[in-house]
């Protein structure tokens, strides 16, 4: 068992900000930052990820819709899908779980 200190809890780093705080061989999880009015600039991912609204509020952009999310909501992008937060209203802190784990690229 580990607890994962810090997880879900939003940094302010200009422009964004993105801290891994668990690997194992089969996924990852992280925290991703973005301040009110910021923009995300992500590309699409080799890897399939859930996000986890933990604070703030934004538009959420796929090439499949599009949602409007606060704290609370739970997103899924399948792996190499184009997706991007926008319209951030409120400090976003969301987390992060890839499967396979984060590659980087």
């Amino acid at each position: 068992m580990k607890k994962l200190a810090g997880a879900g809890v939003f940094v302010r780093r200009e422009p964004n900000d993105y801290v891994e705080q668990l690997r194992t061989d089969s996924l990852s999880v992280g925290t991703y930052s973005i301040p009110a009015g910021g923009a995300d600039d992500q590309q699409p991912h080799h890897e399939d990820e859930i996000y986890v609204v933990t604070t703030g509020r934004a538009t959420f952009v796929t090439t499949t819709g599009t949602e409007e999310v606060g704290p609370g909501d739970v997103l899924f992008v399948p792996a190499e899908e184009g997706h991007r937060f926008t319209n951030v209203t409120e400090d976003l802190a969301v987390l992060v779980f890839f499967a396979p784990p984060y590659s980087g690229r």
